[in-house]
């Protein structure tokens, strides 16, 4: 009999096998996955710094330093984290005007996404307090009433006891914490911006500021109740005993010279 020839193999046979190969050694997903996550995040973020870093030489070296290491205009920021560039920047505090006892909140010129990178090039120079999370103050879950306390205990004597604000020395202030967004109220408890005092986790737990910020926005919304009547914009003792005495002893007065005036009246007629 005639031996039958061997048929010939097709020539991505080879190709097909190292295919099946790879499949069954997990090495097919390794061919073809894409680059790997923490990789990518760490190119992201090696971006972000360096556009931060363009954005800070424009905005902010003049004052704070080509390095961020300070000047007499402005201190370092190595060490004050991406929180305080968030809060700083989004509020309009950064880049100052002009230098003065207290720097204003105006309006930002930053968009966010620039704001994250200028946040992402200050905290390369140094650790330090991250932008919280939306969940860490969200004051949905909180205790308004313990919120309340820590409030008055630790911020009050500044800021009056449901946040319209107050003076301090040479002229500085504490600046009213109506319609502040929660997350800037969280970063100023975090960093302690200008003339207020840093109150981190060891201090003030992230329990503790979500609760802070759940009673100022209870005590400034619309719909919160003045159980004394007219509260006069809330401002405290100082303004409602003035008010007494201008307005309450003045009416005492205005009644006895009208009494004294009609008294020496009758007495003539």
């Amino acid at each position: 009999m005639k031996k039958l020839s061997a048929r010939r193999r097709h020539p991505l046979a080879a190709v097909v096998v190292l295919l099946l190969a790879l499949a069954a050694t997990g090495g097919l997903y390794t061919a073809f996955a894409p680059a790997d996550k923490a990789q990518a995040d760490t190119s992201a973020q090696s971006l972000a710094i360096d556009e931060g870093k363009k954005l800070y030489a424009v905005g902010c070296a003049s004052c704070h330093g080509t390095g961020g290491q300070g000047s007499s205009d402005g201190p370092g920021l190595a060490g004050v984290g991406a929180a305080a560039v968030d809060f700083q920047v989004a509020t309009g505090r950064m880049p100052a005007q002009q230098p003065g006892a207290q720097i204003p909140k105006k309006k930002n010129i930053y968009s966010q996404a620039e704001i994250d990178q200028l946040a992402a090039y200050v905290a390369s120079l140094g650790a330090g307090p991250n932008v919280p999370t939306a969940e860490q103050y969200d004051p949905a879950s909180a205790d308004i009433a313990e919120g309340g306390e820590l409030f008055r205990t630790n911020c009050a004597q500044c800021h009056n006891f449901t946040g319209k604000g107050g003076a301090l020395t040479n002229g500085k202030y504490a600046p009213t914490l109506e319609d502040v967004d929660p997350k800037h109220i969280y970063e100023a408890m975090q960093t302690g911006p200008q003339n207020m005092p840093s109150f981190p986790d060891t201090t003030l737990t992230e329990k503790n500021k979500k609760d802070i910020i759940a009673y100022l926005d209870a005590v400034n919304s619309d719909d919160s109740e003045s159980p004394g009547g007219l509260e006069l914009g809330g401002l405290g003792p100082v303004s409602e005993g003035l008010f007494g005495w201008i307005f309450g002893l003045g009416g005492l007065i205005a009644v006895a010279v009208w009494v004294a005036a009609r008294t020496a009246k009758a007495k003539k007629s």
